[in-house]
């Protein structure tokens, strides 16, 4: 990616400590300091830590043993002070006194990212003397407007999980396992250009009730629908996430009635899904029309995540989020139906939202796949 796009990034999230009176954040590993400088930071009981202060000033502390890894990665052009600390030095003490002297004015208000681990949050503000606060939404709401280059790397994404999608015949037919299936669907997510695989769900019969169900021995058998949802990361960092339905043989009449009315219903959510539209109503559009087909109660789960450097980010397309659809936005639509004892279907697209409306980077038969 292009040194300009993390320049611009890191200079949104001083602007944004400025607009709202803090003056530094501070980011541990994780998926915000990859948007921040695309230095995926192993997450060691060691500190690694970028500080940004709201007059643009950022620094990087890494253990000494990590520092090759860091500087693989531009930080001079990225305008990113490089420190690093031995075994026997204290991190924190160094990143605070550093910091603070290379700013005029004093640190007080001091934010840290959601996910960081608590004792690193503790540590640091014990070393910055004052108590830290949350971040919240802050680095979430950049993130979450997807810049023209993370549109392409989704829709490269979208491309690579299809591929997947088309070759199911190779691999799904009663008398195998859940497990063998599943070896063989993530053996394809690398072939297909993904650098790791983030998830492989094949649920059959009775287990597709479960949206989260893991792999198991149980053999597919005849007539029995199966959820198949798979997911990777690829080489951009960027992530792909798509459900479909699969059938060996002819399923069961009532299901195959129960799947059209799932089609109407996630159609209908995607073509919901444009500027201006809350993300509550996307989910309430989806959910309506299973609720008329006495599938609401089914319905267990929202409506769509947003997706992008991680599987699962904001937005959340779910009831009580009145957050407005912008462009820029990603995020899934993927409204399902989960019966006990009996089975389960879901039906998953990625969309990003260019000019107004919503445009699928999935493109595979939403059509229930009769193998």
């Amino acid at each position: 990616m292009q040194t300009k796009e993390y320049i611009n990034r890191i200079r949104s999230v001083s602007s944004q400590l400025a607009e709202q009176g803090s003056d530094l954040i501070l980011i541990t590993p994780g998926a915000d300091l990859r948007y921040l400088t695309g230095y995926d930071a192993l997450p060691l009981e060691r500190l690694t830590c970028l500080a940004i202060t709201k007059d643009a000033q950022a620094t990087l502390i890494v253990p000494t043993l990590e520092k090759p890894a860091a500087l693989t990665h531009d930080l001079d052009n990225l305008g990113i002070e490089l420190i690093d600390f031995t075994e026997t030095q204290n991190p924190y003490a160094l990143l605070a006194d550093f910091v603070g002297q290379r700013n005029k004015n004093s640190i007080e208000n001091v934010l840290v990212s959601n996910l960081m681990w608590v004792e690193k949050a503790f540590k640091l503000q014990d070393a910055f003397g004052f108590k830290v606060g949350l971040a919240g939404d802050l680095i979430a709401n950049l993130r979450s407007i997807k810049t023209d280059y993370e549109i392409t790397a989704l829709h490269e994404a979208g491309q690579a999980i299809d591929n997947v999608h088309q070759q199911m015949d190779k691999w799904l037919r009663p008398g195998r396992t859940e497990r063998e299936v599943g070896r063989d669907i993530a053996n394809a997510i690398i072939e297909s250009g993904h650098s790791r695989v983030d998830f492989v769900i094949v649920a059959s019969g009775p287990n597709g009730a479960s949206p989260h169900h893991e792999l198991s021995d149980r053999i597919i058998n005849p007539g029995e629908p199966v959820v198949v949802d798979i997911g990777g990361t690829m080489p951009s960092g960027y992530c792909s996430d798509s459900t479909r339905m699969y059938v060996c043989g002819k399923a069961p009449e009532q299901f195959v009635q129960a799947y059209k009315v799932l089609q109407l219903a996630q159609a209908a959510a995607s073509e919901a899904a444009v500027v201006g539209v809350t993300c509550e109503d996307v989910d309430a559009t989806a959910r309506e029309i299973l609720t008329s087909a006495n599938l609401g109660e089914f319905f267990i789960h929202r409506t769509g995540h947003g997706i992008g450097l991680e599987t699962h980010e904001d937005p959340y397309i779910v009831k009580g989020n009145d957050l407005k659809i912008v462009n820029g936005h990603a995020f899934s639509i993927e409204p399902g139906f989960y019966i006990p004892g009996e089975y389960g279907a879901r039906i998953e697209d990625i969309l990003v939202c260019q000019n107004g409306k919503s445009v699928s980077t999935n493109n595979t038969s939403r059509d229930l796949v009769e193998l």
